[in-house]
């Protein structure tokens, strides 16, 4: 039955960290709770563990109230039965890999040969098979995020939880535990939620975004159509690299800064005179000389001039002047700075922002 959060209010020293925020996760379900530092993500998500209490609204884990302080209901996290992986990994020097793994099962006191036979089929889930009897000193980084995963599902909790658990890995690590984890969590359909500030777990690790600032769910939907077509401007300026144009409704048509006409991939209409904002993202523009024939159905050209080149190897990165608006632009092709160019694109690759409420 997954989890359900229900306005959920949570106050530090008379500062309100979280503001009623709901959500739900379903059974088997992904959801990454993303913002940047301080947006209120973490707290919601031991809001959930049971190691934060709550000031408002209602937690439900599995179809069972776990949290609600209007009616003085506060479950300890041990009787939630859920799962956590920390962002220190929290791995205890002392003990083997194996201890590690069995030690929720023993504190709960399991028959000893369950908790040999969990631990075995936890070691085997995450790829630690035969690795039991080594000590946590013997393992790199990777693996003691594995054993912190094996031990978060030997018990075969309801819920997964994960706080930053990555964020200790270098670069190449990262790609390669974030698909674990999430091949783990589809084979074992358990609801999760995760909580980071890398845009790149949230988009490939996720069914469903949960955007935050300040305490609040700023737009949550599904990872491409929050990169591809989101509602609000910070989540476009968070979630990759955006470009911003101020488009104006002219004679039934959008126009650009540079008075190009643009071509939509959606009907979207508006007053006369009215202004807009355009997003365009950085990987979807091409570069032409203005002499240069598109033929690659990119039928929208922006006049702009090169003002600075960043060579990134695999690509080069332009900052670009269109009338004036700073546009950044990855490309592979070598142009000088001062160069007149044009900005090309295509009507899917521009997504024009709901009107301001």
């Amino acid at each position: 039955m997954g989890i359900r959060v229900s306005n959920l209010i949570k106050i530090f020293d008379k500062t309100t960290i979280v503001h009623g925020i709901s959500f739900d996760v379903a059974d088997g379900e992904f959801v990454t709770l993303l913002g940047p530092s301080g947006c209120g993500k973490t707290t919601t998500l031991r809001c959930i563990a049971g190691l934060e209490r709550t000031n408002g609204g209602m937690i439900e884990i599995d179809g069972q109230v776990v949290s609600q302080p209007e009616k003085d209901i506060f479950a300890p996290p041990h009787e939630r039965n859920l799962g956590m992986v920390f962002q220190s990994y929290a791995i205890w020097p002392h003990m083997s890999v194996a201890e590690n793994i069995a030690f929720p099962l023993v504190a709960r006191g399991s028959h000893e040969t369950d908790t040999k036979q969990a631990v075995l089929w936890a070691l085997e889930i995450v790829g630690l098979t035969g690795m039991g009897d080594r000590q946590p000193s013997e393992l790199s980084g990777g693996q003691q995020q594995r054993v912190a995963l094996a031990r978060a599902i030997v018990g075969k909790p309801k819920v997964l939880l994960f706080d930053e658990p990555l964020s200790n890995l270098d670069a190449r690590l990262r790609d390669r535990t974030r698909a674990e984890i999430s091949r783990i969590q589809k084979e074992l359909a358990i609801p999760a939620v995760y909580v980071t500030h890398d845009q790149a777990e949230a988009l490939s690790m996720s069914d469903r975004v949960i955007v935050m600032e300040g305490g609040h769910i700023i737009e949550e939907g599904e990872p491409r159509k929050l990169y591809r077509k989101p509602n609000k401007r910070f989540t476009a300026e968070f979630i990759g690299a955006a470009n911003f144009l101020t488009v104006t409704y002219k004679g039934q048509n959008w126009y650009a800064p540079d008075g190009s006409a643009l071509t939509l991939e959606e009907s979207v209409t508006g007053q006369e005179g009215e202004q807009r904002t355009a997003v365009l993202r950085s990987e979807h523009l091409d570069i032409r000389l203005p002499d240069e024939i598109a033929s690659d159905g990119h039928v929208n050209a922006l006049h702009g001039t090169i003002e600075h080149v960043q060579y990134m190897g695999p690509h080069i990165e332009y900052a670009i002047s269109v009338q004036g608006v700073p546009m950044n632009v990855t490309h592979q092709m070598d142009f000088g700075p001062g160069t007149q160019i044009l900005v090309t694109f295509g009507p899917a690759d521009i997504h024009l922002l709901p009107r301001e409420s």
